[in-house]
């Protein structure tokens, strides 16, 4: 359980330095997460269209 913890708190840390060290960078991979998100939500609502139609 403390391994754990302490990946936790090492993936925190990557993450916030990643933001002020690189702010472009980073606001540019939220953006492609969630271009993808946006991109599968529309491929599965014209999935369920076409099936149901």
């Amino acid at each position: 359980m403390q391994v754990k913890k302490v990946l936790t708190y090492l993936g925190v840390a990557f993450v916030v330095f990643y933001l002020f060290t690189k702010p472009a960078e980073a606001a540019g991979a939220v953006n492609g997460v969630f271009d993808g998100i946006v991109r599968g939500a529309d491929q599965l609502a014209l999935f369920v269209t076409r099936v149901l139609s």
